[in-house]
Parts: C-alpha cells; structure tokens; sequence
C-alpha cells in the first residue's frame, strides 16, 4: 500500500490532494519531449548568469508552484497528505531520469546528511578513499568517523582509479568536480573498484541535469538539485544498491522512514521501510513543491543535448581565453586575487570564484552571447 493511501493517512486528514489554489497565469502545457531552446523560455532570467554551479534558476513553473503552494498554505488549505503526494511524484520523476527503480530512491535535504548516513555505516577501522580537493560534504561525513578508526586517503581525481587498492571499503567522488569542473573517469574508477571488492559512492550534484547520468552503475548516489536541476534548495536524494542498503544502518530514522510514516508518528515500536525509504529524511514541504515542475522539465529533455550545448559554450570560452577545450559545462581558470571573477561582475554577469579560481558555467538559459559578453569583460 502506498503511505499516502493508508488508513491512517486518510484517517489524519481527509484532505488527500492540494485543494482548488487561487487563479495564477496560464503557462503553456510542456510538450511530451522539449529541446534546449524551448527550455530556455521556461525562464525569465538567465542572460549573463553563468552560476548554475553555485546556484540554477527556477523555471517559470517553479515561481507558479511556489507561489500557489505560499498562498495555500497562508489560507491554511495546505494539508500534508498533499505535500506527501507531491514528495513521492518527485521521487518517482527523479529514479526515472538516473534509470534506477524508484524503490531504489531514498530522499533527504543535504548532501552532507546523506553522506553521513553512508559514514555511520563504514566498518570500523575501514579505509575511504576521497578525491584531495573534493567538496567538503563528500568528504568531512567521513573525517567525522576517526572516533571509530575509520581512515580517510586523498589522491588527486585523475590517480583515483589507480589508487584502489583492496584495503578500500569505499571510493568516494564527485562525478563533476565543484572547484575545477573535471569530470571523472566513472568506467576506470568503477572497473577498478569492481577488481578490489570496494563500493561506489559518486556524488551528481554538479553533474545531474547537465549531463546524462545513470545512477543504477553506482552503488551509491547522492544528488542535491538545487543547482543543475533548477529545484529549491532542500530537495537532494540517495539511491543505493540492494548489496549496500543491506549494509547501511539506518541512523537517521524519523517518521518519514516508517514503512506507513502516517502509523509511525510516535514510539515505542519501530517498523521501517523495506526499500530505500527507511533511509529517508522528513521532506522540507514546500521546497518539494516547487522541484516537482522542475524535475518535469528534465525529464522532457534529451540530456545529450543539453551536455553538447553546455560544452559547446564551454569550449568556445576556453578558445578565447587561450584555454584548451576541456568538455566541461564549468570553466575554470587561475585567479588568485579575484581579479578575472571582478571584471565579469563589474560586466553585470554573475559567475563565481573556487579555490582561488574563477568559475563560470553554461546551462540552459544560456547562448552565445553569454560566451561573447565574459570574453569582452576577460580580455578587454
């Protein structure tokens, strides 16, 4: 039975839909399938905004939702039942683009939480090995174990794969690096892990919406969609193998990790989840509302040609700045003392520094003229 048909749902509130929301403006009904240019008029801004690495823009259905979702709730006709349904479409909408079995989906807040999660299950005394440089919150999860003997190595990301050794219990990485934007070789890293009997862990923050990815390789995903995924912040998810959940305890089980979390509000039994729901962390409601659009948005979208557009634009950055093309959807560049990341902020383009690098990235909103505009504030 689904949790939001049970009984007790029912029986704590009637109210199992979002009700009839006050009037917005009518927005065009996507089509079953969207190219990048239709996807940039889903949002009203984006010119000059080469910051999807720090932060994605929400699309025009994402304000609606909001919006509605606010005025709703401040006439008190939210109900949780409905933010509950809205959590599991999401869910849904989510295991299908990384290709694995909604079943396989558990769903938190922050990256870093999930992490942890992972973290608290590492044997005692059993070796992590992160990527130096990493994002802290695919790293310091694992440092916070040292209590228990777990060791942390560091190797940069191109010696990962050759860094496994048999000691490894798990091998943890960003499929996209935040600082630099380097992607991983995910075929030489899994092989690898494959030959030791190490687990999988790959983070797909800066990857997942840019770029295909298929989660079902990984034992082990972490994706929070706030920045390529265009959600709020608050929307991240967990996908996990059989051979790994088995392994995991479930340390940070609320209500929302019950096998029915409407019958699991209060102890002293506890009765979880049988799939990767009793992993879950209760969802921030509303953040929730807003991401189901998004995800909507890039499910519609052929990946590919999202990731060809995104380095396309890259790659014409790195041309001009004398850079050598590197297929990436971020580039990055020394800038030690800000001063490349000040000449396109005085330009009126929002970008960021990493690092004691700059950092700009390409999406969906942008084009050529994005490209054209940070050249002239570059190199003057």
């Amino acid at each position: 039975m689904n949790p939001i048909d049970s009984p007790a749902a029912r029986s704590t509130d009637a109210r199992s839909e979002l009700p009839e929301l006050p009037e917005l403006p009518e927005l065009p009904e996507l089509p079953p399938h969207i190219g990048v240019r239709e996807a940039r008029a889903r949002f009203r801004g984006g010119r000059g905004y080469l910051a999807a690495c720090t932060l994605g823009l929400p699309t025009r259905e994402t304000e609606a939702a909001l919006r509605a979702d606010a005025e709703a709730w401040a006439l008190g006709q939210a109900s949780a039942t409905g933010y509950a349904a809205a959590v599991e479409r999401v869910r849904h909408a989510y295991a299908g683009l990384v290709h694995v079995p909604v079943s396989r989906v558990a769903i938190g807040s922050q990256a870093s939480v999930l992490a942890g999660l992972l973290a608290a299950s590492v044997p005692d005394g059993a070796e992590v090995l992160c990527v130096d440089g990493d994002f802290s919150s695919m790293v310091f999860p694992f440092l916070g174990q040292a209590h228990r003997g777990v060791t942390v190595r560091h190797l940069p990301l191109a010696e990962l794969a050759a860094g496994i050794t048999a000691d490894t219990w798990l091998v943890a990485w960003s499929l996209v690096q935040s600082a630099t934007g380097a992607v991983a070789d995910t075929v030489a890293i899994r092989a690898a892990a494959a030959r030791h009997g190490s687990l999988t862990l790959c983070d797909t923050t800066q990857a997942a919406g840019w770029m295909p990815v298929d989660a079902s390789v990984f034992d082990a995903t972490i994706c929070h969609s706030y920045k390529w995924l265009c959600a709020p912040r608050g929307v991240a998810f967990l996908t996990v193998t059989e051979r790994l959940a088995a392994r995991l305890f479930p340390v940070q089980a609320g209500w929302y990790a019950g096998r029915d979390p409407w019958a699991s509000c209060y102890g002293p039994a506890m009765d979880l989840a049988t799939d990767a729901r009793r992993f879950d962390v209760s969802p921030a409601w509303n953040a929730w509302v807003g991401a189901e659009p998004a995800l909507d948005l890039f499910g519609r979208l052929d990946l590919a040609e999202v990731r060809d557009h995104a380095v396309a634009l890259g790659d014409t950055l790195c041309t001009g700045l004398g850079l050598a093309p590197a297929g990436q959807a971020i580039v990055t560049w020394p800038d030690a003392d800000g001063t490349d990341l000040d000449r396109l902020t005085q330009a009126g383009l929002t970008a960021s520094g990493r690092a004691g690098r700059a950092r700009v990235a390409f999406h969906l909103w942008n084009d050529e003229d994005d490209v054209a505009d940070a050249l002239r504030a570059l190199r003057p």
